[in-house]
């Protein structure tokens, strides 16, 4: 068991007992939980904490008028006290120990096979070790034997405590009953058996770690992979028949990893399956499907966007992950540097015009336009949205579905969102001319309209705009800047090595040796366990800037060639992809070959200007 000793708190100053006599979960001392010590908690607070006697008796005389509330609640709502001080404190009081960090890893989840998960997280506890006479728990609230009374009929044991807080717990019932219910591992030995194929629905809104153990092995196999995918922090799920077998692939942090192979036999089942969940049609095996799921997995509301292709040896599936719970990051979480925040805050605080964002698909464009707009969402604002599909929710903000089968388009769609009386308006992807006009001209009307495209840099959408029949008049008239992101995978901290440059990457970075002297920049070691092998962990974005003032727009009325407008815009201070990149390969935040990858070379002349 790795760093369990640290795991178990330290007593503060006057907490005499209450640590784990051992590291090891099987020798946890089995201590009756009504000992108790002679101090009060309000005593052992007054010794471990900043709590003062005066602040102790004023709490003490509003638990007297207030009935039923506990002191440590009120001492937590006055903001006296943490959750962490007032559980060590009981810990201490009924000499049991306590645990800052429970060691989730040794816990057997053969412990929890009797136990219903929602028992578990309505009441705070559970099973962490077994000896030959009592099962430790793990509680959250000491002095509610009630649910430990239901818990020894559920297992036929006696119970022994250690304490721990509620977040702590929680975490650990969504890790142990994830092992516990690894259906995409275990359900493999099970496959052979027959009339694999199911009409039995999913349950919307049911906890996918609530599966049972009579759920049929394809059902069990489909759960199994969402679950995870959501704890590995998966973006896409993509389910590929090939002429031997079924691969089974991860995108996580932008890159598909290899997770399964599961023999050819049982693709029409699984593709089955995947159809019901998605209310699809799983007769029909000739054209393409889209759908829709929407699950739950370890309390996450997840959103799942189903896409079906036929191919020549069966269905192809890919299940995109949103996790609606975890909400939208504010703009100042987006990672733009301090500068550029500036300048584009500055930009969506404009009462009209057009703001574009632009990159390829799966950079982050969709979350910088929902932080941008619940940047500026105020109450004396009306803004509305069109969007394919509608990612998340967002308070206070009108959110339209384009929906092609019913004539909803964005072109539509915008139509009809003028005469709603917006302020501001997004457009979730500008795709033809149509939209492209419709935005040029709301822009130009009293309207701020922010929309994303698909080009490569900033200065090459002007030539986008222009493939689109927009002239250079209305862009220099409309368009108030643009703005590149691309998403760059971080290096793992626990096993990057930092080495010095060769020449070849130097010459990459375009710095010289004598420039660049001793430093040392940083690579992936090959991986660990934190980072599952891959040697990265998380991403981080990366911005261009093109803010369209003066000097610009007199260049787009001469000349729409995109190499020129971005020579003139480096020159007036822009900081293009390829060098904010490489401004996080020298702060040791990714790697070269990141950063090569995932921008494209800038030409010489613009480096040397």
């Amino acid at each position: 068991m790795s760093d369990t000793k640290d795991s178990v708190e330290k007593n503060s100053p006057g907490l005499e007992g209450g640590e784990a006599e051992s590291p090891k979960w099987s020798n946890l001392p089995t201590v009756p939980f009504r000992k108790m010590a002679k101090k009060t908690l309000g005593e052992i607070l007054t010794d471990s904490t900043g709590l003062t006697k005066e602040q102790l008796d004023d709490a003490l005389k509003a638990q007297g008028q207030q009935e039923g509330n506990k002191l440590g609640e009120i001492l937590i709502e006055r903001k006296l006290a943490t959750e962490e001080d007032i559980l060590r404190a009981l810990a201490h009081q009924l000499d049991l120990p306590y645990y800052h960090r429970l060691p989730v890893n040794d816990i057997d989840p053969a412990l929890v096979d009797s136990i219903p998960i929602q028992f578990c997280r309505d009441n705070k506890i559970l099973p962490v070790a077994r000896d030959d006479f009592s099962v430790t728990v793990a509680v959250a609230d000491p002095l509610n034997i009630f649910p430990l009374d239901d818990l020894r009929l559920i297992i036929t044991s006696n119970i022994s405590m250690v304490v721990s807080s509620s977040s702590q717990i929680e975490n650990a019932i969504n890790r142990v009953y994830e092992r516990s219910n690894d259906s995409s591992q275990k359900v493999m030995e099970e496959l052979n058996v027959p009339d694999l194929n199911s009409d039995e629905d999913l349950e919307q809104a049911r906890d996918l770690l609530e599966s049972s153990d009579d759920e049929k092995p394809i059902i069990k196999l489909v759960h199994g992979l969402l679950a995870r995918a959501v704890k590995e922090k998966a973006s896409d799920i993509h389910i590929e028949p090939y002429e031997g077998e079924i691969m089974v692939r991860f995108r996580v942090d932008g890159s598909l990893q290899d997770k399964m192979e599961i023999p050819r036999r049982h693709g029409p089942a699984l593709a089955s399956r995947v159809k019901i969940m998605g209310k699809l049609d799983i007769a029909e095996k000739r054209i393409p499907q889209d759908g829709r799921i929407s699950i739950k997995v370890a309390g996450k509301e997840i959103d799942v966007r189903l896409s079906v292709l036929p191919t020549a040896h069966g269905e192809r599936i890919v299940m995109r992950l949103l996790d609606k719970s975890s909400g939208t990051k504010r703009l100042d979480q987006m990672g733009l540097d301090p500068e550029i925040f500036q300048r584009w805050t500055g930009l969506i605080e404009q009462s009209h015009g057009l703001i574009l964002v632009t990159g390829p698909t799966g950079s982050g464009k969709t979350s910088l336009l929902y932080a941008s707009l619940m940047h500026i969402n105020t109450s004396d604002i009306n803004i509305l949205t069109i969007e394919d599909p509608v990612e998340y929710q967002l308070t206070g903000v009108g959110q339209i579905q384009v929906n092609d089968k019913v004539g909803m388009g964005f072109a539509e769609g915008l139509r009809s969102i003028l005469r709603q009386d917006p302020d501001v308006i997004m457009i979730g992807e500008i795709r033809d001319g149509t939209a492209a006009q419709i935005a040029i001209q709301s822009s130009m009307t009293g309207h701020l309209v922010l929309s994303t495209v698909h080009t490569n840099d900033t200065a090459s959408t002007v030539t986008r705009l222009m493939d689109f029949n927009i002239q250079p008049f209305q862009v220099t008239s409309a368009v108030l800047g643009v703005l590149a992101t691309r998403l760059l995978r971080k290096l793992c901290v626990h096993c990057r090595e930092p080495y010095l440059p060769s020449d070849r990457d130097l010459a990459l970075l375009e710095i010289s040796r004598e420039k660049f002297g001793d430093r040392k920049i940083y690579r992936s070691s090959g991986g660990c366990e934190r980072c599952q092998g891959v040697g990265y962990k998380e991403r981080m974005g990366v911005y261009e800037l093109l803010v369209f003032d003066d000097k610009i727009r007199e260049v787009i009325a001469r000349t729409q060639d995109g190499k020129i407008i971005k020579k003139v815009a480096v020159e007036n201070g822009m900081i293009t992809l390829r060098t904010a990149a490489f401004k996080k390969v020298l702060a040791g935040l990714t790697s070269v070959e990141e950063a090569l990858q995932n921008t494209q070379a800038d030409d010489i002349s613009i480096l040397d200007s």
